[in-house]
């Protein structure tokens, strides 16, 4: 009887063994694939968790877009730059400082009320057409960052006709709130792409650092040949790239390339062909990536030096118009092959 009580009793203590085994075994973290599109680019997002986070991460996204683009008659940019009443939310609010303390930093290298600009050289909300010097004096009246602040959660303008695009800013801060989501999971192994802009965090499945290519900057407007430039191993980093090596189009055997200089009015022309910087967050690389681009490659070393928390990868032509790279000293801690 007391044989018969045993089995039993081991009997259900190997069930719950069993049980608790396979259900631990179900709940344990491994790595999920999240992509799709969004903001007119594509995002791909690695991480490793007990359970999918789609439907989590397109809620932030949505909930980002609501905020920061252009397109949408119901974000806040939109009815900003439609000069419509509205308080800006938390997305808007930290894009614009950052955005303000990178334009006083680059001198107005960087600047996000250049959007007539862009719009006038046909790299915006418009399709280009003839541009005289003229045309471009009129809209340099209302560009500039200085004409436009933010009090009380409100955008107050100098004038009306003053206008945001945050597309040089706003990929990356994305990146940066999606990670903010994961991180409110306790994952610590991620990676969040998004347009081409990158943060990671932890390992990748293999046990090491995210390897993360770099393109080379060939001109291709199709985006289709990717030659790779160089690899970067990054930890706990973001990484974002700017280039005019496929947003250019050519007129009267002229290239006109999108990195508009926003105190000429006109397209940056100089020996940049990408800069590429790494940085603790994706807002902060994506916005002195632009700037740098724009200030040309002796400016840009000057400030990128300055700015210990950065390192770079510049790539220009020469003046025989030979591709050359130039590395901020600290690169060699990412860097492992080309």
């Amino acid at each position: 009887m007391n044989g018969g009580r045993e089995r039993i009793l081991n009997f259900l203590i190997l069930f719950l063994f069993v049980t608790f085994a396979v259900s631990s075994c179900r709940n344990s973290p491994e790595y999920y694939l999240s992509q799709g599109e969004v903001f007119h680019t594509s995002f791909h997002i690695k991480y490793r968790h007990n359970k999918l986070l789609g439907d989590e991460i397109r809620a932030v996204l949505d909930s980002f877009d609501l905020s920061l683009n252009p397109f949408n008659k119901e974000s806040v940019i939109y009815k900003v730059n439609n000069n419509r009443p509205v308080e800006v939310d938390r997305y808007f609010a930290t894009v614009f400082d950052k955005a303000q303390e990178v334009s006083e930093a680059s001198d107005g290298a960087f600047d996000v009320t250049c959007a007539p600009l862009v719009n006038l050289w046909g790299f915006g909300f418009n399709e280009s057409d003839s541009v005289t010097p003229q045309m471009v004096d009129s809209l340099k009246s209302f560009v500039g960052y200085r004409k436009i602040r933010l009090e009380n959660n409100r955008i107050i303008k100098e004038d009306p006709r003053v206008i945001l695009n945050m597309s040089a800013i706003a990929k990356g801060y994305s990146c940066d709130v999606v990670a903010g989501l994961l991180d409110s999971y306790g994952i610590e192994d991620y990676m969040v792409e998004i347009g081409g802009e990158v943060r990671v965090k932890g390992q990748n499945p293999n046990g090491v650092c995210w390897k993360i290519e770099i393109t080379r900057p060939d001109d291709d407007r199709s985006g289709l040949r990717k030659e790779r430039l160089e690899v970067v191993e990054l930890c706990n980093r973001s990484m974002a790239t700017s280039g005019n090596y496929r947003n250019y189009y050519i007129r009267d055997g002229k290239k006109y390339a999108h990195t508009i200089d926003p105190r000429t009015g006109y397209p940056a022309e100089n020996e940049m062909l990408s800069a590429t910087v790494i940085a603790g967050d994706c807002m902060t690389a994506d916005a002195y990536a632009t700037a740098f681009m724009t200030l040309g490659l002796d400016e840009a070393c000057k400030l990128a030096d300055d700015l210990p928390e950065l390192d770079y990868i510049f790539v220009y032509s020469d003046r025989e118009g030979v591709m050359k790279i130039i590395r901020s000293k600290g690169l060699s801690d990412y860097s492992r092959y080309k």
